[in-house]
């Protein structure tokens, strides 16, 4: 059993107050060494993890993490450094180290911080903050009582890959030299469990996992062991398919990564670069037109919620994409700059995209859909960002007259993503809310599946 000290984790986290305290010292700081601009980021983290297999504890461990970040500029001469050592001794040599690289590095018109105006002047309570007041024995027990529903399912499960569950609460910080501050706090929740079933000669593992900022909201430790155990069934006597092209349905779980490569796409550095795909697809249509697009920051219990960027600048409620057309990029200040544009603030990402659902659960979608692919498991990066294209290793069900007819593996599925996008047919009202990009499951209307022959 691996074990860092209880105490320590124990130990309540500093406040917003007191680490605001700290990153106003590290801002003068970096004005008494010269400094025409300055930003320091604080941060502090607390939790712990626990595994079991077979019902023994596999580990316990205990997390406590803290950091500090300056960034200093010299007119557009910029410099950052980072330090775990929060003294007055740790900070000033932390500032001093940026200081230095600031000196010595070549100017970039683009580089400084966001401008004042665009400050957050509002920072609502988003709600997520839910400590869990949940003991190590007992976070042992819900990992055992969730991987014995999992084993439970059907006596061919004979191995378990174990259970886990982690639970932590953070403090974060941002403070610079316009006189900006702001302060975050937040928890996260998890628990999951991954089986082995065997029949014959064919072995399949599978799993299942919930989590979020409130743990009152997440299945039970049974619920998410028996789906554990369900899918590790289903997928038994899997098997590649002949080469062809077939319609394809993208579980929730999976069809968010294809908005993921969207959003990279769309992002700031891939533009002012000119690597992506979506380069100059301002105001044309890049969906098909039933596809809805929308940031919403402001979700209460949200994993990617938050009332300012990285910057400290404004979020705000976007649409990104309208009737499949697009309709804005995602830009921090510097790649602002470079595209002689405004930032939209999404320094540090996208916060909440939402995919305006359907209106047609899973078996809805099948019947749709008649004969085809459903991919519940990807494989593999597979997605150039310059050209678009996509290739992933797949798993899932072969489908016939809408109804699940055999499991699938070593397949790959193929494409173009402006075509694939383009090509949407449906999309679920089974929208998976546990990740920053909340959607259902997408329709393509065909794809190229490798297999054998």
């Amino acid at each position: 059993m691996n074990q860092t000290s209880k105490g320590a984790s124990a130990a309540p986290l500093p406040t917003p107050a007191d680490l605001q305290q700290v990153a106003a010292r590290v801002l003068d700081m970096a004005r008494g060494s010269g400094a025409t601009q300055s930003e320091a980021s604080l941060s502090y983290s607390k939790g712990y993890s626990v595994s079991v297999r077979s019902g023994a504890v596999e580990s316990l461990e205990f997390q406590r993490d803290r950091s500090m970040g300056i960034t200093v500029y010299f007119g557009h001469r910029k410099g950052n450094a980072s330090t775990g050592d929060l003294s007055d001794a740790g900070l000033r040599a932390c500032v001093e180290a940026a200081v230095t690289i600031a000196r010595v590095t070549e100017e970039d018109p683009c580089s400084g911080l966001a401008d004042a105006s665009r400050m957050a002047r509002d920072q609502p309570d988003l709600g997520l903050d839910h400590p869990w007041d949940l003991t190590p024995e007992q976070a042992i027990e819900r990992a055992r009582a969730c991987e014995a529903a999992a084993l439970a399912v059907d006596k061919r499960i004979e191995q378990s890959e174990g259970a886990g569950l982690s639970t932590s609460r953070g403090i974060s910080v941002y403070a610079n030299s316009h006189g900006f501050f702001g302060g975050r706090s937040g928890t996260q929740h998890s628990l999951s469990c991954a089986v082995v079933a065997t029949d014959g000669q064919n072995m399949q593992r599978d799993y299942w996992w919930d989590g979020g900022r409130n743990a009152s909201r997440m299945d039970s430790p049974e619920s998410i062991g028996r789906r554990a155990g369900q899918r590790t069934i289903a997928r038994l006597g899997a098997k590649p398919l002949s080469t062809r092209t077939a319609p394809v349905l993208f579980v929730p779980e999976m069809a968010r990564g294809l908005f993921g490569h969207f959003v990279g796409a769309i992002s700031g550095s891939a533009l002012y670069r000119k690597a992506t795909f979506l380069l100059d697809k301002m105001d044309q249509p890049v969906f098909s037109p039933m596809v809805q697009l929308e940031q919403q920051p402001f979700l209460m219990q949200a994993s990617s919620s938050a009332a300012f960027d990285s910057e400290g600048v404004a979020t705000s409620e976007r649409r990104l994409v309208e009737d499949g057309v697009l309709r804005g990029w995602v830009l921090g200040s510097y790649s602002a700059r470079k595209l002689g544009l405004e930032t939209t603030g999404n320094a540090g990402g996208v916060f909440n995209l939402v995919v305006r659902p359907g209106e047609l659960d899973q078996a809805a979608l099948l019947a749709q859909m008649g004969e085809g692919f459903l991919v519940t498991e990807l494989m593999g990066q597979g997605a150039n960002g310059v050209t678009g294209d996509y290739s992933r290793g797949a798993a899932g069900f072969w489908i016939e007259n809408g109804q699940i007819v055999a499991p699938v593996e070593g397949v790959t599925i193929a494409g173009n993503l402006l075509e694939m996008y383009k090509d949407i047919q449906a999309l679920g009202g089974d929208v998976d809310a546990r990740s920053g990009i909340r959607c259902g499951s997408v329709l393509i209307g065909r794809m190229t599946i490798a297999g054998e022959g």
